[in-house]
């Protein structure tokens, strides 16, 4: 057994205002979440929800993991940056080559994300979110792909990726050397046992792959706190 993917999650000062925002570049339903935040429902293959969820934590640093967004054409591109800058995004530098065809924004609390030039043969079969571009080891490659049950699509030089077997976005992990980790991470992932599953047979296999229990001050939830073999955060979910 395996568990799906149910939720990428991003803590936000401003839910709402952050949700927005997304809503408005993907074209996703925005509606309320039950812990106080908002969450996007897809519009598309991508197979999972996006939860923005309260935080008085300030954003530090980088984030380990990002979105690719893809383009059809130089004029998509355009559409795209021209829409998100219209939202409250903005350019931003972490250190990209000016002869890079890609633009780097951020959104309206500085969450990173790419707009991805045409002819982009790696995302090329993805849709709009191409990826999701993150930091971290091949061994996190290995132990998402078990986790999940996702294929790997690419194992070089330390570079890892994964997708579902329906399609969707990819999850990358770009290898050594990886970024220091500083608190909580802002971005994780729910993820559940099937109905009729066993939340705590998923939690043992995870354990065995890699994973670790974790406390953030969490409480008495019915969910449970891990970390993956790269120390970041995620949820195992009840069944559903």
């Amino acid at each position: 057994m395996t568990c799906h993917l149910v939720a990428l999650c991003v803590d936000a000062n401003e839910p709402v205002v952050v949700g927005r925002f997304w809503a408005g570049v993907l074209g996703w339903e925005l509606a309320d979440d039950p812990q106080d935040g908002v969450v996007l429902l897809p519009a598309d293959d991508s197979g999972f929800r996006i939860r923005f969820l309260p935080t008085d934590l300030p954003k530090v640093g980088q984030n380990h993991a990002h979105f690719d967004l893809t383009s059809a054409s130089l004029v998509d591109q355009e559409r795209t940056v021209a829409k998100a800058l219209q939202l409250g995004g903005r350019h931003i530098d972490v250190g990209q080559l000016p002869e890079e065809e890609h633009v780097v924004l951020a959104d309206p609390e500085g969450n990173e994300f790419c707009v991805i030039e045409p002819g982009n043969n790696f995302l090329a079969d993805c849709g709009f979110i191409g990826a999701l571009a993150g930091d971290g080891s091949r061994q996190v490659g290995y132990f998402w792909s078990a986790a999940l049950g996702w294929p790997l699509v690419w194992d070089q030089d330390e570079e890892t990726a994964i997708r579902a077997p329906h399609g969707g976005p990819k999850f990358t992990w770009g290898g050594p050397p990886l970024m220091p980790k500083v608190g909580k991470s802002r971005l994780h992932f729910d993820i559940a046992p099937p109905e009729g599953g066993d939340q705590a047979a998923e939690v043992e296999r995870l354990l065995a792959l890699g994973a670790r229990r974790a406390d953030i001050g969490q409480g008495d939830v019915d969910w449970v706190v891990m970390v993956d073999p790269d120390g970041r955060e995620f949820c195992v979910l009840t069944p559903r």
